[in-house]
């Protein structure tokens, strides 16, 4: 069972994310080429590991915005290829090593690669291709792209960290759980983002508003991702209504009905993720109180506010295709809770 959340009618209910697909198809093909070559080995298993995750139907939103944003300044070269396809290894290494932490059994509709070759093996991949990413950013020969995203790779590690040390605690706060979300998803966002005009060479402000709408953008992002899990479909999440719930995950939905309910209510909560009593009743009980307490709502009210800081960090910025692109974006982020 899920609840669906419908917008308002408008432009949202239309965005799309092909204009973005559109100027950076010719790029996105090169980017596909190197990471097919980047993730070969001698070692049979790491192609085979890896190329499970790499071709299982992701949309490859992080290297789409390091292309935009070097192309939206004018550059020419080929670092951006290079630094597109050490974000998108980035992202799957995350994606390997938060599967083996969460135990997970399905990621976008599969098998996840822990559940057929072993933890062991998804651990070392992840870290093979956390490796091929570095070796590419340096070959970029940029420092300050090597910087922010290595920087990034910490952060990335330091919020799974504080994920664990919040996990079925339901005494976690909305600011907790943010801090969470902006190092595990939002800070490659930002990196993605600020690395494009790193490598244009140009200046400082414009850096600073594309990291500023790359952390927003992931924000929310993730958000309506925690909205989904309650109030999508199985089809468009890649997993089942729900799993969030079942593996204990402490997500805003949650955190929101645990906070605004009674003593009663926060004792469901209480057994149900901390304890791990998770059963298809406790589900549909647990979807009624977010419902009751507006917590699907409010956590779309919160992605949206985000949504709007990233699209105000852009404002500035002159107009191009790239600009009117990437504001899609994030209007597309948004609407696929409808």
């Amino acid at each position: 069972m899920g609840v669906v959340i419908p917008l308002e009618e408008g432009k949202n209910k239309q965005a799309s994310v092909k204009p973005l697909v559109d100027l950076t198809k010719s790029d996105m093909d090169r980017v596909n080429q190197l990471i097919l070559s980047k993730a070969g080995s001698d070692v049979q298993m790491i192609p085979e590991v890896a190329n499970h995750l790499i071709s299982s139907g992701g949309k490859r939103l992080r290297p789409m915005l390091t292309l935009a944003a070097a192309q939206m300044f004018g550059y020419e070269g080929e670092g951006h290829i290079k630094l597109a396809t050490s974000v998108e290894f980035m992202h799957t290494a995350t994606l390997l090593h938060d599967d083996v932490v969460d135990e997970s059994d399905l990621r976008r509709g599969k098998s996840t690669a822990r559940m057929i070759w072993g933890n062991q093996a998804s651990v070392l991949v992840g870290d093979f291709l956390l490796g091929q990413a570095f070796k590419m950013m340096v070959e970029t020969g940029s420092l300050d792209a090597l910087d922010v995203l290595a920087s990034a790779a910490a952060v990335i590690a330091e919020g799974e960290v504080l994920q664990l040390s919040v996990a079925k605690n339901m005494e976690t706060t909305e600011d907790d759980y943010l801090s969470v979300i902006r190092a595990k998803t939002a800070a490659l966002f930002a990196a993605a983002a600020e690395v494009g005009p790193i490598i244009a060479n140009t200046d400082k402000a414009s850096r600073a508003a594309l990291r500023s709408y790359g952390m927003n953008l992931g924000l929310a992002f993730q958000l309506v991702d925690d909205a989904l899990d309650y109030g999508g479909k199985a089809a468009d999440l890649g997993k089942n209504v729900g799993d969030d719930f079942r593996e204990g995950k402490i997500t805003l939905p949650v955190i929101l009905s645990y906070r605004r309910g009674t003593s009663e209510d926060r004792d469901f909560w209480k057994t149900a993720i901390e304890q791990g009593e998770s059963s298809d009743e406790n589900l549909e009980r647990a979807l009624g109180l977010i419902t009751k307490y507006n917590g699907l709502g409010d956590t779309i009210a919160r992605a949206k506010h985000y949504g709007a800081i990233a699209r105000d960090a852009l404002s500035p910025l002159p107009a191009s295709a790239h600009k009117d692109a990437l504001m899609e974006v994030i209007d597309f982020c948004i609407a696929r809770v409808n």
